[in-house]
Parts: C-alpha cells; structure tokens; sequence
C-alpha cells in the first residue's frame, strides 16, 4: 500500500505523520510519530444517523496498551482492563474541543479512537493523541470545520516550556493545555502552581502561537490527502414548527415561562408547555418526533436573546451577581474533616479522610515518573440531585473529570510529606445540582480539608463564568456564576480555581467556534473577582484558618528517622520483628528505603510504644543502659531477656539476683517482665546484662 509521510519540527522534537500506511477502512487514520512516541488516530462515522436522539452521538476513546512501556498488566487476565483516570481524562480533553466544529444538525455515529503503541518521555501521549485526532477528521470525508491544534506549556523557572517533557513537567509551576482554530481559542485546561491572572492569559497565547504553526502543517496533509466532505442528513427542526409554535406560545408568554428563581418552577411550567403542544399537534406524527428539540430551541433562543438584548438573566439576577451563598462545617460526625458549601440551588457536600501514606492510590499507567497518588479528589453525582431516577452505576466520565478538576485546584496549597505525612482523600456528594458543582466541591473541599486539621498553605476557591454571544465578536456578555440553563443554553463553561495570590486550575468548555483574547481576558478577571468574595463572604467567616491539630478520630502519625542499614532489623525475616510490633501496640508501620519510619494510630501510648521498640532495636546497647524485657527463654546458665521483637540479650544467673542462687527458675518465671541494666561487652566481645545491678 502506497503512502505519504510529512514531518514537521515541534518544540526540538520531529513530529512525522504517515497516511495511508495502516487503518486504510477507517474515515480517516493518522500513523501519529513525535519522537519515539507512537499513536494510531482513526475517525470512523456511520453511514446513516441514528435515529430518535437529538445530540451528536461523539464518542472519544484514548486506550493506554502497556506493552507501550514494556510492561505486562496485572491482575488474572494479564491485558489491559477499563479505562484509567489518566485515560479518560485525555479523552475528555480531546472531545471538548472537536465537538463544536461538527455540524449543530449531524447525528450519524462518530468515534475518535486513539490507540498508544509506544512512549518517548520526552515527548507525550497525550498530546500526540490529541493532534493524531484533530488529523484523521481533518482528511476524513467526516463533516468538520477544522482543523483544529493542541500545544501544552510549562513554566520551569519563570520561562515557558512548549510541550514540556514528562520530566519538566514534575518541575513545572504550569501544566497548560490549550487547543485553537485559525483564529480562536476553543478549549483551555490548566493546572497552576498559583500563577498571576496576567501570566496565564500569556501562556495560553504563547500556546495559541504555535498552534497557527502546526494547523498550517495539517493543511499541507489535509491538500494532499483530504477526501471530500460527504453529504449528511439534516436533522434540523423545520422552520413550520417554529412558527407554529410561536404562534401557541408568543415570545413574550414563553420569557415568563423561562423567568424563574426556583429551577422546580421553570421545569413545571415547561412540562405544562409540552403537555398543550403535544395536544396542539397531536395529529402531525412528524412533529410531534421533533418537538422536544423544538422546545429546546425555542427556550434557548429565548433566554440567549433575554440575557444577550435585555441583560436579563432567568432568575433575575444581575450580570455579575452571585447567587446566595452559605457554608459550614462538621456536619457529619465522627468522619476526619466535613464541610457543606451551598451557591444557590447546588450543594456539596464533601468528606475528609486521613490515612497513612502507605494508603495512597498506585498508579498503573505509561507515565514512569507518577507511580502512586498521595491526594484523591472523587465526586458523585446521584441522580437525586436534579430531581431524577436512575440507578447508579458508578461514577461515569464526567463525574471522573469533575473529581480532577477540584483536586487539580487544591494540589498546590497541599503541604509535603515532611510536613504532614498523611494520604488524603475527599469525596464530594452533589446533594443538590444547578450548574457549576465542581466549583462548589472545591469550596467545599478546602473547607473539610481545614477542619480534618490539614495544613493548607491558602485558601482556595472556584467559580464559572459563562457567555452568551451575538452576530459579532463584539457582541458578547459574560455571566458570573452560570447556573444550569446559562450552562445548557450558553455558549462557554470557564472554571477557574485559586487563591488570592494566583490562578491554580482551569477548565473551559464551549460550544462556539472559539474565543477572542478580550473574552478570556475578561472572563480569567471575572473569575477571580469572584473567588474573592466567596472567599471573604462566606468561606472564612466559617473556618477561617486550618484546625491546629486533626480530630480525634483521625489517625495520629508520628515520624522518625533510622539508619537505613537498620531497616532489616526492623523488618525482620518475612516481615517477623515488625509484624510482632504491630500485634503489640495496634498501630500502622511504614517504612521508606531512605528510613523514614511513620507510626499510625489512634492511641497515643500505643504509638509511643511502637517508637520505643524501634529505637531499642535500631540502637546498639550501651553501657549503664537499662531496658525492660520480658523473659522468653530460661536456661541453666541463665535466662534471655527480649526487649523488643527481635531484640535479646542474656542474663547470666549470676547476675539475676543480689543473693546466691541455684537455679534461675528460684526467681524467674517464663513472661516475667523485669529491669536489667546494660554491663558492656565482655572479653569475648558479648553484650551481657544484670537484673541485680538495677539502682532502686
């Protein structure tokens, strides 16, 4: 089979394309090279649409294959399982910003497969992925208004990185990713060690620079191998049924409808709505299959034009008002840390839970320099929340990316391992939803992570800011804090997480073509205008700082340091001394290879014992030294003392008591526990010791 390959350099590194070399039946199918990195990107799209759904049916796979980095997966069937965090993640990244660029009005199956064959470090995955699928639609016959590039950016000693390496970017205070088209911004996601507002607008149009770059790139492919657009079934609604449903339901009659504070309102006048033009077209079948996206349209046309010409939004507020706001903490007893934040009709609450570092999550996946994860932010969402039945099925891919996210924005205030030597994990349950919950689980997790008594170095909080646009790029409103219906009828999801010192997350979703600088620029200040007052207003009144100390039943860890070489005798053969350690005191026991020994538990003097025991075995006795041992072994010549698992000695009859004895057993019993003071070593170089010689 004949095929082309075209290259071009990308940040140091040579990024190859190859067409037509595998995956000939696909759509369209880029052989994805940067570095030694190997990505398969296909698009395939059904022949036909899928009938009675009125969405486009996307569907975006990232799959992880091990042999990659040349390993074996684990586990029975020793082959790739479900997807990982870190893959459906990607997927999310990748889908986002496509997914505008296909027709409003095209509901034919499309799937974007990206399978990873090999990793070059230095050059990632991720990024090659999601270049690789921007390609294969490019060429493919699939109806698409591209093309579209993602560059990501680092920031490694105050100067950006482009597509930093995997070992930068553990060293980086930024880890950007921004997609564009021609002219626009069409997707950000960021994780940021709190960089200043004006720092990131600049690396997000560093990024877009070099996307012009690497679309001029795609367009050389695209004229050399595009196959023409294919024509499609329209699944638009007929303009008649628009008309007469204005005619039922005026535009004036249908913005009372849409104008109400309480979302329970809205929905039950729009289901009256539905009920009298379901009766009105009961005769008309075809209608009556497209009514509900007529309904749809015609709300969304209604609030983008309220909001948009009148500055009016659906529950009254103004522009920039935030919705009431209240939080507290301690709501759930007996849990580590627990706080409740509520912004109008959402509500989280979120958990904390302490935990030895040995209980962090390990992960098993293709990037070599993250193995495990100390902080875990996990998010449910259950159906009760908007008012609906469905049965759980654990949590989906938005549930997943909503989780990250508000972990991403509480990474950086989280202290080190030296400093608070626990592994932490917060859930937040969604009790009530109408738009932006991961915002609210990042409130309310820095609040439950301050009442666990977790060290935070700031507060941080989060906010959404939506948009709503015209005919013009200057044409355009934005909305502070967008509840549900901004969301589902606007045009722009912009989350941003910080402290007051700099921007630590972002996450922008939109349904438009792209955005201008001046709307980013002016949504990044709204968001941090915003952070503020929440900040002020509601979460510090409540727990202004993190708690001194944690709670009473969260586990307690105390930390020493033992010579390396030691951590054998602490060990003990198949795990026998520290396994005898444990049993005794009840309390957790992790050791590091560097000989960093943590002590978990509840009970103090439990622990304090644990302590004890390790330092008696990783310390030589010493002369004068006197330790409390408990007999384990009698003998005629005397009886051996063990003062901690692993750690004996002997007694010499001799010295067991201050008058003459026959036999030690006159004195001793087998599990007495006795003093005895350290002699020294005698001539043969043994350490010997005296129940007798212990000063009263």
């Amino acid at each position: 089979m004949s095929y082309k390959s075209f290259s071009m350099e990308l940040a140091g590194r040579t990024l190859t394309v190859d067409v037509g070399r595998v995956a000939a039946q696909a759509n369209g199918a880029a052989f994805m090279h940067y570095g030694e990195t190997t990505v398969l990107s296909t698009a395939t799209a059904s022949e036909k649409p899928r009938e009675g759904i009125d969405f486009f049916p996307l569907s975006v796979e990232y799959e992880e294959k091990l042999y990659a980095v040349g390993k074996i997966p684990g586990g029975f069937t020793r082959r790739e399982g479900k997807a990982s965090e870190n893959a459906v993640l990607t997927s999310r990244v990748i889908d986002r910003p496509m997914r505008p660029l296909f027709p409003k009005d095209y509901r034919n199956d499309v799937t974007l497969n990206n399978m990873v064959m090999s990793v070059d470090p230095d050059c990632a995955p991720e990024l090659t992925a999601m270049l690789g699928s921007a390609i294969a639609v490019a060429i493919s016959d699939i109806p698409f208004d591209g093309p579209c590039a993602t560059t990501q950016v680092g920031l490694i000693d105050g100067k950006f990185v482009i597509n930093p390496s995997a070992s930068q970017f553990t060293v980086s205070d930024l880890k950007l990713t921004v997609a564009s088209t021609r002219e626009k911004v069409i997707m950000i996601e960021a994780g940021a060690n709190e960089i200043p507002e004006a720092l990131m607008i600049d690396a997000i149009y560093k990024a877009h620079e070099v996307n012009q770059q690497i679309i001029a790139f795609i367009d050389t492919i695209v004229a050399e191998c595009g196959k023409p657009k294919h024509e499609y079934t329209s699944c638009a609604v007929p303009e008649e049924l628009f008309a007469a449903i204005r005619e039922i339901v005026p535009p004036e009659e249908m913005e009372n409808i849409m104008f109400a504070e309480q979302k329970q309102v809205r929905e039950e006048r729009i289901r009256e709505l539905k009920d009298k033009l379901a009766e009105a077209f009961a005769d008309n079948e075809e209608w009556l299959s497209v009514m509900e996206e007529a309904v749809y349209q015609y709300e969304k046309k209604t609030v983008r034009k309220m909001i948009l010409k009148d500055q009016k939004r659906p529950d009254g507020r103004e522009i920039t008002q935030i919705r009431p706001l209240s939080a507290e903490v301690d709501i759930i007893p007996r849990v580590h840390g627990s706080a409740m934040f509520t912004r109008g009709q959402t509500q989280i609450c979120n958990v904390c839970t302490l935990a030895p570092l040995s209980d962090a999550q390990r992960l098993d996946g293709l990037d070599e320099f993250e193995t495990s994860k100390r902080y875990m932010h996990h998010y449910n969402f259950p159906s009760y929340s908007v008012g609906e039945t469905k049965v759980s099925r654990g949590p989906g891919r938005r549930e997943i990316g909503h989780g990250a996210l508000a972990e991403r924005a509480l990474i950086p205030v989280l202290p080190s391992e030296e400093d608070f030597p626990y592994a932490i994990r917060t859930v937040s349950e969604t009790f009530e939803s109408n738009g932006s919950t991961s915002m609210a689980s990042t409130c309310a997790s820095c609040m439950s992570l301050m009442a666990a008594g977790v060290p935070l170095k700031k507060m941080v909080a989060g906010i959404s800011c939506g948009l709503v646009t015209g005919e013009t790029d200057d044409d355009y409103i934005l909305l502070t804090d967008i509840q549900g219906l901004e969301d589902f009828f606007g045009d722009m999801d912009f989350k941003v997480t910080g402290t007051e010192d700099g921007i630590t997350a972002i996450q922008m979703d939109i349904k438009i073509h792209g955005l201008t600088r001046q709307i980013v620029e002016g949504a990044i200040a709204r968001c941090r205008e915003a952070r503020m007052f929440i900040m002020e207003t509601c979460m510090k009144p409540v727990i202004a700082e993190p708690r001194s100390e944690v709670g009473p039943y969260a586990p307690k860890i105390i930390q020493i340091q033992i010579d390396p070489a030691k951590i054998g005798d602490v060990v003990g053969q198949r795990g026998k001394t520290i396994n005898a350690i444990i049993e005794q005191t009840g309390v957790k026991i992790d050791i590091t290879d560097e000989g960093a020994v943590s002590i978990c538990g509840t009970d103090m003097l439990s622990m304090e014992k644990a302590v004890k025991l390790i330092n008696i075995i990783v310390t030589d006795f010493e002369e004068g030294q006197v330790l409390e041992g408990k007999v384990v072994s009698i003998k005629e010549f005397g009886a051996f003392l063990e003062f901690a698992p692993g750690k004996e000695a002997m007694v010499h009859i001799s010295k067991v008591a201050k008058e003459r004895i026959e036999h030690v057993e006159d004195v001793l019993t087998l599990g007495d526990v006795v003093k005895a003071v350290c002699l020294g070593k005698d001539k043969m170089g043994r350490v010997s010791f005296s129940i007798k010689d212990v000063k009263q």
